[in-house]
């Protein structure tokens, strides 16, 4: 299991810490030789899906004087701060992973930024595994291609189903073939890791959509696949619209369905737990 832990403010410190930017010793004990992970939240999305609770802003909610020219310095700048918490014996990082929101909103050179800033600051593994989120719609191949230059080892694309309707009641943007053109094109730029999510258990998925969208994902060059139940979160727009009836309720014999038609198939395909 990887460490996670918190930066400290100027406040509240406890009594006989070392200062406002260093952790005290105990909490240090042992850091340098527990797996140590790297996550940067990028908090931007175009829209928000429907079903989404995570920290993201879109534009709108963010307003005309919010953009995300600034975010690559603000993120290095807090990798500074987190460096000055955990030092002086800095832990070596094995896993990168920028997730979002969508972190390939932001320009590609500035994601190389922030990874090439991390490299500077703590020690990594040589086989460090370093991730990013995307949205099919929001990559090409030249951004691919600058990420994999930039030292990303693997892409994590949101393609979520093969169904438009699914895709529709999700509030995902792309088409239905995007996703599975975004991993061809990752491979083309060097990408040996490429991981495909889906979601299940939408209202109006049918058994066809299922095995469909598990197909797509089996006929493109992934080696990962991810597959999640569809969770209808409060305060979401989606659990709006089922508390009004526009909606179903996803049914949990359904899911659990869904489950046990993802596990075979993609275990007779060769990709195992």
């Amino acid at each position: 299991m990887n460490t996670v832990l918190p930066l400290l403010s100027d406040s509240g410190l406890p009594s006989g810490s070392p200062g406002p930017d260093r952790l005290p010793d105990s909490a240090r004990a042992g850091l340098t030789t527990t797996p140590f992970g790297l996550y940067v939240h990028v908090p931007f999305c175009a829209t928000r899906c429907g079903y989404c609770d995570f920290n993201t802003y879109t534009s709108d909610e963010l307003g005309p004087g919010a953009n995300r020219a600034e975010y690559a310095g603000t993120a290095i700048a807090e990798l500074r701060r987190a460096a000055e918490t955990l030092g002086p014996d800095l832990p070596t990082i094995s896993t990168v992973f920028v997730g979002g929101g969508t972190p390939t909103l932001l320009p590609a050179d500035d994601l190389a930024a922030v990874l090439a800033a991390a490299r500077d600051l703590f020690p990594m593994d040589d086989d460090v595994e370093v991730t990013t989120e995307a949205n099919p719609e929001s990559v090409t191949p030249a951004s691919l291609a600058r990420l994999r230059e930039g030292g990303f080892t693997r892409v994590s694309l949101g393609m979520q189903s093969a169904a438009e309707h699914v895709l529709a009641v999700l509030d995902r943007r792309h088409t239905p073939g995007r996703a599975v053109e975004a991993a061809h094109e990752a491979r083309a730029a060097g990408f040996e890791h490429v991981n495909l999510d889906l979601i299940y258990g939408a209202p109006g998925e049918t058994d066809a959509d299922w095995a469909a969208s598990l197909d797509a994902v089996l006929a493109s060059p992934v080696d990962h696949v991810s597959a999640y139940a569809l969770i209808v979160e409060d305060g979401t727009r989606l659990a709006r619209r089922i508390s009004r009836g526009e909606l179903p309720m996803p049914d949990d014999d359904v899911l659990a369905d869904r489950y046990e038609t993802a596990d075979a198939t993609l275990r007779t395909a060769g990709i195992e737990w």
